[in-house]
């Protein structure tokens, strides 16, 4: 994923609310949305390149969303951090374990940002600069190619939309969530993260919704888990020039 707005523990009736966008080169081969095979608890879209995923729900409410670090002096040489997602789902490790126990290894990876759940725990995981592991607080939060809750203009949007839907009290408005995904605005460019890319890549990066030929949002993904770990997971996909190319909604039960 490259944006991300959640909100933990913070509805009546969702323990998770989840919505994301994952950018990507079109080029790049990629399954939708489906149990895999080989491990039927995952449900995810599947990058077939490297084998991971970027988001993904699993059993008795489990769920994870990964996002890549946008830092061009990091070494982008390490395992493919998509990985770390189907490792979670797959396991029945909680959170809290999982968390300590990757902080071993979280170094050999490139560089990430990693979000996990289960019905107990929500916890924060990146690997850059250095690893480091925190839980997190029930509340609305942020998160895209930076720190977790870095305060870039496009995440702060996104966590005021899913903030306002929140209020709003519409339980199953699927359509409301993946509408605050859409938006194409760009933002000025006193106001945007200099991250070593330049500015035209930085303005075309500044949109929750990225439209490109052959670059662009290729998948905006919800999951919804509520406290008896009844799971929606919900993934539109998109092709050149923002094109839709596809929808597909799983429930666990």
């Amino acid at each position: 994923m490259c944006l991300i707005a959640f909100a933990w523990r913070a509805h009546p009736r969702w323990r998770l609310a989840l919505v994301g966008n994952r950018d990507e080169f079109h080029a790049r081969p990629t399954a939708p949305l489906a149990p895999w095979d080989e491990a039927p608890q995952i449900l995810a879209g599947r990058d077939l390149e490297a084998g991971g995923t970027w988001a993904g729900a699993g059993a008795q409410g489990r769920a994870s969303v990964i996002t890549n670090v946008r830092d061009m002096a990091a070494d982008h040489s390490g395992l493919s951090r998509g990985l770390l997602v189907a490792d979670y789902l797959g396991s029945t490790l909680p959170a809290r374990a999982h968390a300590i126990e990757l902080m071993a290894s979280a170094k050999d990876y490139r560089p990430f940002n990693l979000l996990t759940f289960d019905r107990d725990d929500a916890y924060y995981l990146g690997n850059h600069p250095n690893a480091r592991a925190q839980p997190v607080e029930p509340g609305v939060h942020g998160l895209s190619n930076a720190d977790f809750n870095a305060p870039w203009p496009k995440t702060r949007a996104l966590v005021h939309r899913l903030e306002e839907w929140l209020k709003e009290g519409k339980d199953d408005d699927i359509g409301a969530l993946f509408a605050m995904l859409s938006d194409q605005g760009r933002w000025p460019d006193d106001l945007l993260p200099d991250t070593g890319i330049g500015i035209e890549r930085e303005r075309l990066l500044s949109s929750a919704f990225i439209v490109g030929e052959n670059y662009g949002t290729r998948a905006s993904t919800v999951i919804l888990v509520d406290h008896d770990d009844r799971t929606l997971i919900a993934e539109r996909r998109f092709g050149p020039h923002g094109m839709r190319a596809g929808e597909t909604r799983l429930s666990v039960a």
